[in-house]
């Protein structure tokens, strides 16, 4: 086990305005950083806080493998604004493997564009409830439920989360509750899962007609995002 410890300060105008104090644990394989604020006397603190935003869908029914896409914009800046960061960068992740993050312009039509060029891309499954919007059969080897979990990775993911798929009973409710969404994996892949924004005077440095978006590829649901706040006050 080794111990390390290191210090970064920022410059701002040739004066330290305040720093982060990092203390590494390294061992067994993994590598472990807390940030802690330190601050340059008189001057401003650092921030590192993090926080999960809920982001309820627009868009009514139950899921069915559609595509929507969620502005997020006055979410994000609301959690800056609280965090008191003025100066630094602000980081937006899914919590989903089905959602993708990206910044452009929010425009209904745009999003249907947005919509049609995904499914073009990476058409649903014909076994998919969004099989009426492919315009070719097509099938994906995640969707053949019947044959997951496949391998022992799978088996001990399903154990983690609850699931206790040794039980016939509970490996059948199992594959019941598992949408047909392999498509909807693909373009998140596509798309990516997170953004960093810069800020500054505590605004998020977009331009004018830029948003950040929540492209759901398997809804509509609600769903959340992970958000980072780093810099200083």
């Amino acid at each position: 086990t080794m111990r390390a410890a290191c210090a970064l300060f920022v410059v701002l105008g040739g004066r330290e305005v305040a720093g982060f104090a990092a203390a590494s644990r390294v061992g067994g394989g993994r590598a472990r950083t807390r940030l802690a604020a330190v601050p340059v006397e008189g001057q401003t603190l650092g921030i590192c806080t993090h926080a999960t935003l809920a982001v309820p869908t627009s868009k009514a029914g139950p899921p069915a493998q559609e595509i929507s896409v969620e502005d997020v914009t006055g979410l994000v800046q609301e959690f800056v604004a609280e965090s008191g960061l003025r100066e630094g960068v602000v980081t937006v992740i899914s919590k989903h493997t089905t959602t993708g993050v990206t910044i452009n312009e929010y425009e209904a039509r745009l999003a249907r564009d947005l919509r049609g060029w995904l499914l073009g891309m990476a058409p649903p499954d014909e076994r998919s409830a969004a099989a009426p919007l492919a315009r070719v059969p097509t099938r994906y080897a995640h969707n053949d439920i019947d044959a997951r979990p496949d391998g022992e990775a799978e088996w001990q993911r399903c154990l983690e989360n609850g699931w206790d798929v040794e039980d016939p009973e509970v490996l059948a409710a199992w594959r019941a509750q598992e949408p047909i969404n392999a498509h909807s994996h693909l373009l998140a892949m596509l798309l990516g899962s997170s953004e960093s924004i810069p800020v500054a005077d505590g605004q998020l440095v977009l331009g004018q007609w830029q948003s950040i978006m929540l492209v759901d590829l398997d809804g509509p649901r609600d769903r959340s995002l992970g958000v980072s706040a780093l810099g200083f006050s």
